[in-house]
């Protein structure tokens, strides 16, 4: 793996982090056919809307271009959930999740000078056009579909709670480092759940260098740890964890874990 200590995350674009993160994770990562496929989708982009002049009605060509020429769109079938996350793998199957089809549409969006960012909704990545007359789309990165609040409304009412409200900082421009933060921890959940220990270490090490005393991090990094039979460190990271957050109530699960790890290390020696 890379080192990541000399790597200032808050002096990289959105895009750049994502390039630099993933090649960090994965030495395999494809950089130069990731730049130059959407260096090709860009030129593309800019032949298709160039017949218009207004940026709200070039937007509206690069949905089209993007979710129905293109075909991009919400994976279906059977599918591993990291498979839909990386860049390289979408840009070859068209298939992703919001927050991986929302950096690619961003990242073309953004090369054309449209005004476009990136909105951390409660349920899922939205992406925000601000137009001169302060009106504002709001845009599905599943579909391209412009939604509008009584969409967002019922989205947070069936998927938060029945009683979840809108609030105007729902709908807020994200700094890059939270898309960072949003994509890396779904990330390595995903890495988790499908068995790739090594992997969910290099996300869990680049989240620790963006916030390196977070409780909840180090103790993830210690169940990564104890899955790859690194016992002491898994120890250490869990005991750190226990002590910053006695409250937690996930902490007496992590008590016996620490207990277990501990009885095998007995057996073991």
């Amino acid at each position: 793996m890379k080192s990541i200590s000399n790597i200032d995350f808050s002096k990289l674009s959105l895009f750049d982090s994502i390039l630099t993160t993933s090649k960090i994770i994965r030495e395999d990562f494809p950089t130069e056919f990731v730049l130059l496929e959407l260096n090709n989708k860009v030129q593309e982009a800019k032949s298709y809307i160039t017949s218009e002049q207004k940026p709200h009605r070039q937007l509206e060509k690069l949905l089209e271009l993007f979710y129905e020429h293109w075909q991009f769109g919400g994976a279906s079938g059977i599918y591993k959930l990291s498979d839909v996350l990386w860049i390289d793998y979408v840009l070859k199957t068209h298939q992703g999740t919001a927050v991986s089809l929302g950096i690619l549409f961003l990242y073309i969006a953004q090369s054309l000078h449209l005004p476009l960012n990136p909105v951390i909704f409660p349920t899922q990545l939205l992406l925000r056009a601000d137009w001169i007359d302060k009106k504002k789309w709001l845009i599905n990165p599943f579909n391209g579909e412009i939604l509008n609040k009584h969409i967002l409304k019922v989205w947070l009412k069936g998927n938060i709670s029945p009683t979840a409200e809108l609030y105007d900082n729902d709908l807020y421009k994200a700094t890059s480092m939270n898309v960072i933060r949003k994509i890396l921890d779904t990330l390595k959940s995903a890495l988790i759940e499908e068995k790739k220990m090594e992997l969910a270490l290099n996300v869990s090490n680049i989240l620790l260098h963006i916030d390196p005393n977070n409780p909840y991090e180090i103790r993830d990094r210690g169940l990564i740890y104890a899955q790859l039979e690194c016992h002491h460190i898994a120890l250490a990271d869990l005991i750190y964890f226990i002590e910053h957050c006695p409250e937690d109530p996930i902490s007496e699960i992590i008590k016996l874990q620490i207990h277990s790890i501990e009885q095998r290390k007995l057996i073991l020696h």
